[in-house]
């Protein structure tokens, strides 16, 4: 499957790991097990889980979609094939959502990431959004997760966790070439 023809994953996360953190190397793997699988993977273009993801991914082949916005004065990162420009956060939020037409991961991060994380969760909950895989990665979001479905159960059956990227390969079946 060429790279312009990859489904694409949407990865979310924090911007503040550095190279040779452990969140670093969860989001290179997490990059790189997606694109094992034939995915390529959009984020929003920057550093931390943005940069680590990416680079992961271009190293197993995969393309890889920055979403980027004009609110900020930061440079795309060094690993991404395709930039997209936005005017707002708002509509970064929801070119990011639109893209991961194959589905979405969420690594740890902060309040971006939670407003990423609920916004897709939310969406598919109303069915304003088909229901795609929605992956957290390792147990940071799990309590949240739990604390949300203890209030709406049916919530549950949008969103699940996996311990680490390697599972990630389960919810995201390999793509074979046309």
């Amino acid at each position: 499957m060429t790279a312009a023809r990859q489904p694409i994953i949407t990865v979310f996360g924090s911007s503040v790991p550095e190279e040779g953190s452990p969140a670093y190397a969860t989001a290179m793997r997490t990059g790189k097990v997606l694109a094992a699988g034939g995915y390529g993977i959009a984020n929003g273009g920057y550093g931390g889980v943005m940069e680590a993801s990416a680079r992961g991914a271009k190293e197993a082949g995969g393309r890889t979609v920055g979403v980027v916005c004009s609110i900020w004065k930061s440079r795309p990162n060094k690993y991404i094939d395709d930039i997209e420009r936005t005017g707002s956060l708002p509509e970064r939020l929801e070119r990011l959502i639109e893209i991961g037409r194959a589905g979405y991961v969420v690594l740890p991060g902060a309040t971006g990431t939670l407003a990423e994380l609920a916004m897709v969760w939310e969406l598919m909950c109303k069915r304003l959004l088909p229901k795609r895989p929605l992956v957290c990665v390792g147990a940071f979001w799990r309590p949240l997760i739990e604390m949300m479905v203890s209030e709406r159960p049916a919530g549950a059956a949008y969103v699940e966790t996996v311990p680490s990227p390697d599972e990630l390969a389960r919810c995201f079946p390999a793509r074979r070439d046309d």
